[in-house]
């Protein structure tokens, strides 16, 4: 939850950041900026956070990758020999076979995209995991409740599309931050997910006008947390923005920072203030995966362009969901001739986690004086949620009965939660 306050009597403001569940502040003013983190994040943040991660593989080299859409943009050692002819064992049974009957499919289609689905399957061999997912809806969600025009809502939408699914798979409760950290008009695009679809995600300029993505994001970094709430700490990676149209910039990421053999591709049309379809994938090399299985995946990915209708993929893989093509659609022609095998499914949501007492918990952060100030001056507090854009007030009285009511440090996770409770 960002809240954004401003005073127009003395021309200070006060931007309070609740960047994730676990209660993450920067508070700024015009002439202080002090940062206020929960311990577990407190001690390794800013180290972790200013390093740049770098590739460690020698496999992997940045001049011939290709685009990260349609090809592994980092290479995995090669697997042993008996790992080999396993694999093409199985490639050879998957090719004549189905584990999945039309029935069985059937589960898993979305006609026209109506729901916002994600779905993830994997091959016959256990080599390659394939996810994909369309959430129109909640991209349209997005767009009223944030006011937001088509430029800054494409880069918002094709960034919760790559969170939704990498986190997919990960543990309870565990979170995928996603920041793109720019110099362009966007200024900055933050979206959250977990593994159960949970997202929520602003854009730090809702209002642009009609530009190019690549244009409006400029240079900057892309930069990925990782958090669970038995970690004794945050997993951070920091890669540079390249190309600026999100996708790509993440597929760069998981080859650079985390070594990661994948394909990703994310993408959103539109009409007016409409979005008509928004959606992505990601295609991930497992361990043992064979280079026979691997260039059969890069031969599918192909096809997906030719099917897509836009010969460089700008739009990948938006146009096929236009087209009602659905994301097991998707699946099934990178998996083909390999075979799938579902996974599961979720319905992705767009959640908010702001809340009156997170508001009080940011203030509670602040030196006391500071909130006597700026409630003398304005006679009130009043915030804005920038994820979800619900607006709090609170009069001189409402905050003194919180502030007497509160107990614990609103620095400790475990404080405010169980007060909560209470």
């Amino acid at each position: 939850m960002k809240f954004f306050y401003t005073c127009p009597c003395t021309s200070r403001i006060l931007t309070i950041f609740l960047m994730m569940m676990q209660s993450t502040f920067i508070v700024r003013f015009s002439s202080l900026t002090t940062s206020a983190f929960s311990p577990l994040w407190a001690k390794h943040y800013r180290r972790s956070y200013v390093s740049f991660t770098k590739s460690l593989s020698t496999s992997f080299k940045s001049e011939t990758r290709g685009d990260g859409r349609l090809k592994f943009i980092f290479t995995k050692d090669a697997t042993p020999s008996s790992s080999s002819r396993k694999s093409s064992q199985l490639f050879q049974t998957s090719s004549s076979s189905s584990s999945l009957s039309p029935e069985e499919l059937d589960a898993y289609k979305n006609k026209n995209n109506l729901e916002d689905q994600l779905v993830s399957f994997l091959s016959a061999n256990g080599e390659i995991k394939v996810t994909a997912c369309t959430i129109r809806n909640l991209v349209n969600d997005a767009m009223i409740q944030q006011t937001l025009t088509p430029t800054p809502a494409n880069i918002l939408a094709r960034s919760m599309a790559c969170s939704i699914l990498l986190s997919n798979g990960m543990q309870r409760e565990q979170t995928f931050q996603l920041t793109m950290a720019c110099d362009g008009p966007i200024r900055t695009v933050v979206s959250i997910a977990n593994s159960a679809g949970e997202v929520r995600g602003y854009a730090g300029n809702p209002g642009l006008g009609q530009m190019h993505i690549s244009e409006a994001i400029g240079r900057g970094t892309v930069q990925v947390v990782k958090m669970h709430p038995d970690w004794p700490r945050p997993y951070n990676g920091v890669t540079a923005i390249e190309h600026g149209d999100i996708d790509r910039d993440v597929g760069i990421y998981l080859a650079e920072s985390e070594q990661r053999a994948c394909a990703l591709a994310a993408a959103a049309t539109f009409n007016g203030l409409l979005c008509t379809a928004v959606g992505g994938y990601v295609v991930e090399q497992l361990p043992g995966c064979t280079e026979e299985t691997s260039l059969k995946v890069v031969e599918n990915l192909a096809k997906l362009v030719e099917i897509n209708g836009k010969e460089e993929g700008d739009n990948l893989p938006a146009g096929m969901l236009l087209t009602g093509k659905m994301p097991v659609d998707i699946c099934s022609v990178v998996l083909e001739g390999l075979d799938m095998k579902p996974l599961g499914q979720v319905t992705p949501k767009l959640v908010c986690e702001c809340s009156e007492d997170r508001l009080i918990r940011a203030l509670r952060l602040l030196p006391r004086g500071e909130v006597d100030r700026i409630i003398m001056e304005e006679e009130k507090i009043e915030a804005r949620c920038e994820f979800c854009g619900k607006v709090y007030r609170m009069g001189p009285k409402d905050v003194a009965k919180k502030f007497e009511e509160a107990k614990g440090d609103p620095a400790l996770d475990d404080d405010f939660q169980s007060n909560n409770l209470q």
